[in-house]
């Protein structure tokens, strides 16, 4: 993520807990000193989907009983209440931290899936900027990479496809833009980034018919038929097939009344 806008998140997350801690506002009900007990409590009221309880009673053991054998565990279902309660920023806070402290816990792959998901739910819509779409990718392409036979691989290699159809369309969207205004060199420009970089998104044949199309409205027309070629090889199957072809013959009928 861009560092100063991640800064601002862990910022916003650690004033939260401080927050939380400073005003004496814990309403937790535990009074044991054993932390396997304490956090049996937890739990309970985790498995019930009580997020907000258990978000106060993971707190509480976290500084009561900092470095034991339950430390792990409190850190990623902490987190884990987080995500579930929708405070995704204090989620990706949380599982950072457990990434960070955690390496040899046996939840570990399960936080770096998590932690994904985090930045999965904060992806904003597509005309928006697409930081956090960009960190999910990561995230998921780092989890895959550590746990290619982990049991949430399908699902996260299903979240990428999307995530990287988003912002393969974020930039066809901003083509399409450009190309109302006449725009023709800016529109080229982006329906170019489309395939060159997201070319296995269900938005790479649109971007090369619509380049081919942009650059013949701009005169190109040996550009924009080298990017029909490409388009027939790559693409022989596209239902987009019929528009190629009409621009195909446009050109030839410009460039014969020349």
């Amino acid at each position: 993520m861009k560092k100063l806008q991640f800064s601002a998140l862990i910022l916003l997350a650690l004033l939260t807990i401080q927050s939380f801690i400073g005003c004496g506002s814990s309403k937790t009900d535990i009074t044991t000193d054993d932390p396997q007990k304490a956090f049996d409590i937890a739990k309970r009221k985790y498995d019930k989907k009580d997020y907000v309880d258990a978000i106060e009673d993971f707190s509480f053991i976290k500084i009561r009983f900092p470095g034991t054998d339950v430390s792990d565990k409190v850190q990623f279902y902490l987190a884990s209440s987080y995500f579930y309660q929708k405070e995704y920023i204090l989620g990706a806070y949380e599982f950072e931290n457990f990434i960070k402290n955690y390496q040899l816990s046996p939840l570990y792959p399960e936080a770096k899936y998590m932690l994904a998901n985090t930045y999965y739910e904060l992806s904003p819509k597509y005309s928006l900027d697409q930081q956090f779409t960009k960190e999910a990718l990561n995230q998921y392409l780092s989890y895959i990479e550590s746990y290619p036979q982990d049991k949430n691989v399908a699902s996260a290699e299903a979240r990428i496809k999307e995530l990287r159809n988003k912002l393969a369309f974020k930039d066809y969207w901003t083509a399409e833009l450009y190309m109302k205004t006449d725009n023709y060199k800016a529109a080229s420009l982006y329906y170019q980034a489309v395939y060159d970089e997201y070319i296995d998104s269900d938005w790479a044949d649109d971007a090369m018919v619509g380049q081919a199309e942009a650059y013949t409205n701009g005169r190109k027309y040996e550009e924009a038929k080298k990017v029909l070629d490409k388009f027939y090889k790559l693409f022989p199957n596209s239902p987009l097939k019929a528009k190629a072809d009409k621009i195909g013959s446009r050109i030839k009928e410009l460039q014969a009344n020349k």
